[in-house]
């Protein structure tokens, strides 16, 4: 919790340095990220305590050179580079992707099923649901199928979380039966 706690305060600076100077931040740390996950050895050099200070900020300022990175965002990570902090720059990323959602109006969320897809009518239909439970704003839900679910939805958008699965409902009944 501590790190998710750090991970808010920079998320929120870099997109108050960015808003300042004009910076579309989440676009550049999308960008950073998208390049650090398609490559093991630089997730390893970012990441791991075997690599110097140094190195680590070499590699990156290669990388986000190449990337066309604005200074601002070089310099931002170069800091948590040297204050050995990059091992929070994914949960920063996270951050401020809802950060910048939760600006444009609208809020990211997953739906699970057991199924391996769900009709994009059904989607449509928990999207509406969800939309008049979170204020109107716009919910943008990926579905992930999970095994643990037998039948039903479970649905979580930022704290909301909606619980539809038969092994939910069975859950209460038993609860309400027994007097648990």
């Amino acid at each position: 919790m501590k790190e998710q706690n750090i991970a808010k305060v920079y998320a929120q600076s870099f997109l108050e340095l960015g808003q300042e100077k004009g910076i579309d931040v989440a676009e550049e740390v999308t960008r950073i990220t998208e390049v650090i996950n398609a490559s093991n050895n630089l997730e390893n050099v970012l990441f791991l305590d075997v690599f110097t200070i140094d190195e680590k900020k070499d590699v990156f300022l290669a990388i986000a050179e190449k990337l066309g990175t604005s200074v601002e965002m070089k310099a931002a990570v170069k800091f948590l580079i040297e204050e050995k902090r990059i091992s929070l720059f994914p949960l920063i990323f996270k951050e401020i992707i809802v950060i910048d959602d939760h600006k444009k109006g609208f809020l990211r969320g997953t739906i699970e099923g057991a199924s391996d897809k769900i009709s994009e009518e059904y989607k449509n239909k928990l999207i509406a649901v969800i939309k008049k439970q979170i204020g109107g704003k716009d919910p943008i839900l990926d579905y992930k199928q999970n095994k643990d679910v037998t039948a039903g939805y479970k649905i979580t958008v930022d704290d909301l979380q909606l619980d539809a699965s038969v092994d939910n409902q069975l859950k209460q009944f038993k609860s309400s039966v027994l007097g648990e």
